[in-house]
């Protein structure tokens, strides 16, 4: 199964690979640079090389990217949109350099100009870096969002109008976060209502979409709107809901991402109560 955490890069992005390794994962979440930062020094060959030379003789088997927080590709402002743009744009390069087959964003905040211009901005912008990056084997994944603020992607529906508005649907994914979606109004604690959820998304964005979960329980309510994370079992989602995704035979070989507060040693205390539900 190809589960794991978000684990750092200092000191060189190889060493996400041994932090993972120390704490359980097969599969593994990064950010390719320093994610509070615009711009970033170019990957040198040496830097590519080593990354992936560590990976080859690594247990992990999956490897998924995560973009800067900082990036809006929905912004109404024209210059920080060309801003988000652009770092996105470098996003992808290192990602692609890397061997990464994924790019998991949040779609963006409309900043009180409107849902649908929100939506319609960030499917332009995903069109116009898929346009400058014709070649890449990268896949964007889109994250399923809480709905905090003017943040957009916290409906499925949502999510499937961005992709129907872009040239290359095939070029784009999910990545659905179960913190996330309890938040935004998607009830898992259940058998009956995480059926009726995965059925919704089946029916609304297609589970061929479905790339990387990432694994989260919730600080707030169900519908509360609000993105607090909380370790596994420990929040309001509770394990059940852990124990259904984890048996699900569809999501088998989807990377499974824990992002839960804390540092190295939190990450493995919640893996090994995920690993006690399979």
């Amino acid at each position: 199964m190809l589960l794991g955490a978000h684990v750092s890069i200092a000191g060189g992005l190889h060493n996400a690979f041994s932090r993972g390794e120390e704490i359980g994962c097969t599969a593994i979440q990064i950010f390719t640079k320093n994610q509070n930062r615009w711009s970033a020094k170019p990957l040198t060959d040496a830097e590519t090389a080593q990354f992936k030379q560590t990976w080859q003789n690594s247990t992990i088997s999956a490897v998924v990217a995560h973009d800067s927080y900082l990036i809006n590709l929905g912004n109404p402002d024209q210059d920080g949109l060309q801003q988000s743009r652009q770092a996105f744009l470098v996003e992808m390069d290192r990602a692609e350099k890397l061997g990464i087959p994924y790019l998991v964003f949040h779609p963006g905040s409309h900043k009180n100009a409107g849902e649908s211009f929100g939506l319609k901005k960030i499917a332009e912008s995903i069109n116009i870096l898929l346009e400058q990056r014709k070649d890449y084997q990268l896949c964007l994944l889109l994250e399923t969002t809480a709905g905090q603020g003017t943040n957009l992607g916290y409906t499925f529906e949502q999510l499937a109008q961005i992709i129907e508005l872009v040239n290359n649907p095939q070029r784009v994914g999910v990545c659905l976060d179960t913190a996330h979606i309890f938040a935004a109004g998607y009830d898992i604690r259940t058998e009956q209502t995480y059926q009726k959820t995965i059925n919704t998304f089946d029916q609304i964005l297609g589970l061929s979409t479905l790339c990387a979960i990432h694994l989260n329980d919730s600080k707030k309510e169900l519908g509360s709107r609000i993105d607090r994370h909380e370790h596994i079992g420990k929040g309001l989602i509770g394990l059940d809901a852990f124990r259904f995704i984890l048996h699900d035979e569809r999501f088998q070989d989807i990377p499974k991402i824990l992002e839960t507060p804390g540092k190295e040693e939190d990450f493995k205390r919640n893996l090994d109560v995920l690993k006690s539900l399979i």
